[in-house]
């Protein structure tokens, strides 16, 4: 028989399991940035025009986007998954 995990997300493993979903929606974010990035030319040109931290606040804000999303629908599921046991 296996031992009872606490699943709880205010717990260190609750804490583990949304910092691992928060991690995917950043790989995520970067991903989908660079695909915006070259499959759009208008954008790479866009971002090629402007001043030098043009880059950065796209993908910042890009990582910063998918990662709360990752987290919260990871705190949906994590929730749920309680429930149901």
């Amino acid at each position: 028989m296996r031992a009872k995990k606490s699943q709880s997300l205010i717990s260190p493993a609750g804490f583990v399991r949304l910092m691992t979903h928060a991690m995917m929606g950043a790989a995520l974010g970067l991903a989908f940035t660079l695909a915006l990035i070259l499959a759009n030319p208008a954008v790479a040109e866009l971002l090629n025009d402007s001043g030098s931290g043009a880059i950065y606040v796209v993908v910042v804000t890009m990582v910063t986007t998918f990662s709360i999303g990752a987290t919260l629908t990871g705190a949906v599921l994590i929730l749920d998954e309680n429930k149901e046991s």
